[in-house]
Parts: C-alpha cells; structure tokens; sequence
C-alpha cells in the first residue's frame, strides 16, 4: 500500500512538472505604445524636429522630437525659448511629438 502511494504521488508530480508554465499577460511588443510627457524650454526648432530643454536638480536634460504632419499644436506656433509640453509616443526610429502644447512665456531673469 505505502509503495503504491509513492508510485501515485510520483506520477502526479512528473505529470506536473511537464506542463509549462506561461504567462497570462501578452508579449511587450504586442502592446502599443503609451503616450509619455515632457516639458519644458525650446532650445532648437526646424520643419522635422524640436529639440526641449529642461533642468530637474541643476542637471540639463535634452530631448528632441519629430515634427511629422500628424504633430497637433495647441496655443499658437512654437517659438525659441517658449515653454512647452510635448506629448510623445517613442518608437523604432526615435521619439515622435503628437501633441505640442505652449504654455506662458520665459520670465527674464532677476536682477540681484
């Protein structure tokens, strides 16, 4: 009996140990692409392509965008030294801009 249970025991566990285990979520490339945000100020401008600045804890970041015609821009045309939001969607060939929003002019600096 007790030889028996061992056998049954044993069977079950290499029954278990053939099934893969696979994952309920689909693959990262099947998912599309989640918008993301960065804001900041216009440092270069051209027909293709827009390049932000912004500085987080005295650190510079720069980033540039694609420009395409399905780019929308809310609040007038982009200028250097403009704030902005861009809303983008990175992708194989780099960041792309779908959605460029200005935001309030660059207060002069204060004089001390």
């Amino acid at each position: 009996m007790r030889f028996l249970s061992c056998a049954v025991i044993g069977v079950l566990l290499s029954v278990a140990g053939l099934s893969p285990l696979c994952s309920q979520d689909p693959p990262p490339s099947a998912q599309p692409p989640t918008d993301q945000f960065f804001a900041g100020i216009v440092t270069a401008l051209s027909e293709g392509s827009i390049t932000i600045t912004r500085n987080v804890l005295g650190k510079p970041t720069v980033h540039t965008f694609a420009v395409t015609a399905e780019t929308m821009v809310e609040g007038g045309k982009p200028k250097l030294k403009s704030k902005v939001t861009v809303k983008f969607v990175s992708g194989d060939n780099g960041d792309r801009a779908v959605k460029i929003i200005l935001r309030g002019a660059v207060p002069p600096p204060k004089k001390q």
